[in-house]
């Protein structure tokens, strides 16, 4: 059937139901991060086309537009393909490139979305969507993929049960066809139930059979997208990028429950600059020795400073870098990898599983402006002159600048702090990235824009130290992140990455400054609490599906047996806690979820019948006034339909009203029929509006017959 033809109810169900099938996919696969804007913009209005197309709304000289020949599309298809190495070697990067293939393969699918019209392109449809999901399975890893796979299920079910019942009105057969009314809505009530026994089923059987594949299949995935900034070479802008996306990155929890607000999470320290990268000149690498039980022993910290010793886990999520992040100065680590490499400046390097990275550590976190009470010792000559290295063909008004700056201070850590806040309140903070690669970028933010992300204050700060012949070095890692009420973790994202300055004063050694300017702070409304929620749901969609094994599996089924006998979630760890610490809110939430889901399901099941009751009784009351419609006659002829029924009466879908009228017992119930149907026929046909009266005393008769 084309869809040029006013499609029937089951041709139009069958189109939306596949369309949601290709929505859904397509959806998952956006949530990977893979896609670009243009790409998925060129999509989505593909999909607003077809379904344009689908109900009709646009006009017919449109539609016939998108009906091309199989030649054109032949050619269109070519075209793409021969396109496919340009775009994979000049446009998305060196092959094999995953953005070029996806731009190929979402112009096909585009192209096909237009043109679709017979069996098989429907088949290729389905393939597609298919393809799309498990795509989206390799490259996705969050909650939101589980939620695209729950509607590309039910859309599949609908799909696959409308096609069964649309091949017959294609077939040269002639059909009587009864029962469309509500056909929609029943069979999109049928598909729900369906998707949701499966997934019901299957959520049971993930539990019982814990995933033994991944690891096979891994080596099948692409790799994942890792951070730019953290290696030992960064580039200014790097970490700006970063910035600009709100992606969990990780989750931390200390041990024993303490605070962790304020706390930096340190990657690399670099101490190389050229005026537009930072790197180590000397990237010499220590191998850790790790123990039998994952254990790596770093000594005792320098306690230089007051501070605080603690504990704490750390989850990274498969999109961080192969660094690993710590509060000050780890002391032992433990962590399930065979190897562990430390860089110069204190960072540490693994090479990344592909399922995510868990870790703890014990750390001494000194407090930044506690003043020292333990003198430093002597820096190797060496170092010191590489921390005091100045880029070639430095502006000298930065040297001049970092002079005025100081002022009259005296210690390094006077000029240092004195430097520090002129930055702070001179310049302003912004992730707004320059319009155009500059050729000197630190005298153009110093002297020209004055305004820039947390590269720009540390590298400035960290150069015009240098010219003062105070060392000091440039530390990326991650501000503390929010904590998280619903798990008890901090969340930490790639929003929060930041960069600062380390500088060695006589007086305290390695110091920390931080000379970016406070960001305008996030509203604590209700969407950073949706998006603490959703993270938590996600967290336990990482904990308990992603990372599920035969271990948790040991673990949930000792918890369940331990919990049998009360109703509780102590089985679940993070669902335990959660409960505990959340349990009134829990509880009204719960109430109301399930008072929205029960209005939802009344509002399924009853919802038509209260529709047909109001317009019904509108009908009535037009007809009473003299006010009737020619289609409030049908209402009015349903209604005496219906209390024949309850008489034993039926009309067959063969018999005209008239005929109908004739066929039934002589009786006084016969001759009001007759005398409705002869009303029925001048109020519908006729246009007398003076019959929808009479035919309400003759229902009103007629009920009183029935009683």
């Amino acid at each position: 059937m084309a869809l040029s033809d006013a499609p029937s109810t089951v041709e139009r169900f069958f189109q939306f139901s596949l369309l949601g099938m290709l929505a859904s996919g397509f959806l998952a696969l956006s949530g990977s991060g893979h896609l670009d804007g243009a790409t998925q913009i060129a999509l989505i209005a593909a999909f607003i086309a077809r379904a344009a197309k689908i109900s009709g709304w646009l006009p017919f000289h449109v539609n016939k537009q998108f009906d091309l020949s199989n030649r054109a599309i032949a050619v269109w298809t070519l075209a793409a393909v021969c396109f496919y190495p340009v775009d994979a070697w000049f446009l998305s990067g060196p092959p094999p490139s995953l953005a070029a293939t996806l731009h190929l393969a979402v112009f096909l699918t585009a192209l096909k979305l237009l043109t679709a019209k017979t069996p098989r392109d429907y088949l290729y449809l389905k393939a597609i969507a298919v393809t799309e999901l498990v795509a989206a399975a390799m490259l996705a890893v969050n909650l939101g993929f589980f939620v695209f796979l729950a509607l590309f299920l039910l859309f599949a079910v609908a799909t696959l049960a409308s096609g069964q019942v649309r091949h017959p009105a294609g077939a040269n057969a002639t059909l009587a066809r009864t029962g469309q009314r509500g056909f929609g809505r029943r069979l999109g009530i049928m598909s729900f139930v369906l998707c949701g026994g499966i997934l019901t089923m299957t959520a049971g059987l993930f539990f019982v059979l814990p995933r033994a594949a991944r690891g096979a299949l891994s080596r099948f995935m692409p790799d994942r997208p890792r951070l730019p900034g953290f290696a030992d070479k960064v580039s200014l802008g790097d970490i700006g990028r970063i910035q600009q996306s709100s992606r969990t990155v990780m989750h931390v929890r200390a041990d024993k429950g303490e605070s962790l607000a304020g706390v930096r999470w340190r990657g690399a320290a670099l101490s190389r600059f050229d005026g537009q990268t930072w790197d180590n000149p000397r990237p010499a690498y220590e191998k850790l020795p790790v123990e039998r039980n994952g254990l790596v022993n770093i000594g005792i910290a320098a306690q230089r400073r007051p501070g605080r010793e603690f504990g704490y886990q750390v989850y990274m999520d498969e999109i961080a870098t192969d660094t690993l992040f710590f509060a000050g100065t780890p002391e032992t680590i433990k962590i399930n990898l065979p190897l562990i490499w430390r860089a110069a400046g204190g960072a540490f390097h693994v090479l990344p599983p592909s399922s995510g990275l868990i870790y703890r550590a014990y750390s001494f976190v000194e407090y930044e402006d506690a003043p020292a009470i333990l003198p430093p010792g002597k820096m190797d000559p060496g170092e010191r002159e590489d921390l005091l290295r100045l880029p070639a063909n430095l502006d000298p008004r930065i040297g001049a600048l970092a002079r005025t700056m100081a002022g009259g201070s005296i210690s390094d850590e006077a000029k240092a702090r004195a430097i520090e806040g002129h930055l702070r309140q001179d310049y302003r903070y912004t992730l707004e990235l320059p319009s155009a690669p500059v050729k000197d970028p630190l005298p153009y933010f110093l002297f020209v824009r004055k305004k820039g992300h947390c590269e720009y204050f540390a590298s400035s700060m960290a150069v015009m130290l240098r010219t003062l012949g105070i060392p000091s070095r440039v530390v990326t890692g991650f501000q503390s992140g929010v904590y998280n009420p619903w798990t008890g973790w901090q969340v930490v994202r790639a929003s929060d990455a930041h960069s600062w300055v380390e500088a060695w004063t006589a007086t305290g050694g390695w110091t920390v400054f931080d000379p970016t300017p406070s960001a305008a702070e996030t509203s604590d409304g209700l969407l950073s609490r949706i998006a603490l929620l959703y993270d938590a749901a996600d967290q336990f969609w990482q904990n308990w599906v992603l990372r599920y094994d035969l271990n948790r599996q040991a673990v949930l089924a000792a918890r369940m047996q331990q919990s049998g006998k009360q109703w509780s979630f102590a089985w679940i760890p993070d669902a335990g806690a959660w409960w505990a610490q959340n349990a009134v809110v829990a509880r009204r939430a719960l109430a109301i979820g399930m008072s929205a889901a029960g209005i939802a399901l009344l509002l399924v099941f009853y919802g038509p019948a209260l529709v047909r009751w109001w317009r019904g009784r509108r009908g009535v009351i037009r007809a009473r006034r003299g006010e009737g419609e020619a289609s409030d006659a049908t209402l009015l002829y349903q209604r005496m339909l219906e209390l024949l029924e309850k008489r034993g009466f039926q009309r067959p879908p063969w018999l005209t009203p008239s005929e109908f009228a004739r066929v039934l017992p002589a009786s006084e119930t016969a001759v009001l029929v007759d005398d409705l149907t002869t009303a029925y026929n001048e109020f519908r046909f006729g246009g007398r509006r003076d019959a929808a009266p009479r035919m309400l005393r003759m229902l009103d008769r007629l009920e009183n017959l029935e009683r």
